[in-house]
Formats: C-alpha cells, structure tokens, sequence
C-alpha cells in the first residue's frame, strides 16, 4: 500500500519533470523581458523633462534596449542565459554618470519652445559644461537586472508549488 502511494508520486513528478526544461525557458524569457521593459522604463525621455538633452529627446537609447538584448534564453549545460544590452555610444555615461567638462558644441541651441537642439547646417553653437561638473547616472542596467531577479524568483517559486504540490 504504502509502496503504491510512493510509485504514484513518482510517476506524477516524472510527469511534471518532463515539461521543466521549457518551463525554465519560459521563466528565463519572461524575466528577460520584463529586464527590457524596466531599462527601458527608465530610460529618458520618461518624464523627466529636467533630464532631456539633444541625444534624449528622440528616445532612441530606451528603444536600443529591446533591439540590442537578447532576449531568448540559450541552454548551455544547465544553465539558460539571456543579454540585456545597449549599444548606443552613450548608453554607459547616462547608466553611470559622467564628468561634463567645459566645451563648445557646434550646431547646438535651444529652440523657440526652450528645448535643446542641435542642427549642424545652422551656424550656432552653445558652450555647455559651464553649470554642471559632473551628471548622475541613472542606473538602468542596475534597476533592469533587480526586475529580472525579481521576475525570475517569482517565475520559479510558482514553478516549485506547481511541481511538488
């Protein structure tokens, strides 16, 4: 009796243990996109009209975290790994912060509406760099990866109950 209780757990969780792999895949992808979509959360422009510069306003950095991560989760052994990644030139210096040393930047203004602008076919420029020595990053990468952990723990504490309950 007790015999046939235990081989009909077993049989259950060899069940269950059969669809694991790809539900690891699911997890691993799920958190990988939710990584993508809190790097790109805060990512300027998001509101933050004090943060806007000339690079900012288009919102190409935030949109360069979906299309430069690497979202689908590769096996290697017994591990799945996903990128998140940014490729724009400047994407480290707005994650990390940055020194802004005094100097002239040709083609630069601010526009009839008080935005920064820049045209290089107009002959104007503004010096920048004259009011702030150094500009905080803002830690994207770091607040993406925490809602991947965050996503990931979640995903496989459900995945647990499932399996062993």
């Amino acid at each position: 009796m007790f015999g046939d209780a235990l081989r009909a757990r077993l049989e259950v969780l060899q069940t269950r243990q059969a669809g694991l792999q790809a539900r690891l895949q699911d997890i691993a992808r799920g958190a990988a996109l939710r990584a993508v979509e809190e790097a790109q959360a805060c990512t300027p422009p998001n509101g933050g009209d004090a943060l806007r510069g000339v690079n900012m306003i288009t919102g190409e950095l935030a949109q360069h975290w979906a299309s430069d991560s690497q979202t689908e989760p590769v096996r290697t052994g017994g591990r799945y790994t996903s990128l998140l990644a940014n490729e724009k030139e400047y994407a480290s210096y707005v994650n990390d912060g940055h020194r802004m040393d005094r100097h002239f930047v040709p083609g630069l203004y601010i526009d009839s509406h008080g935005l920064l602008s820049r045209d290089l076919s107009r002959n104007v420029g503004l010096t920048v760099g004259t009011k702030t020595g150094y500009v905080p990053g803002l830690h994207m990468k770091e607040q993406a990866v925490q809602a991947y952990e965050d996503a990931a723990a979640s995903g496989l504490e459900a995945l647990g109950k499932e399996i062993f309950l």
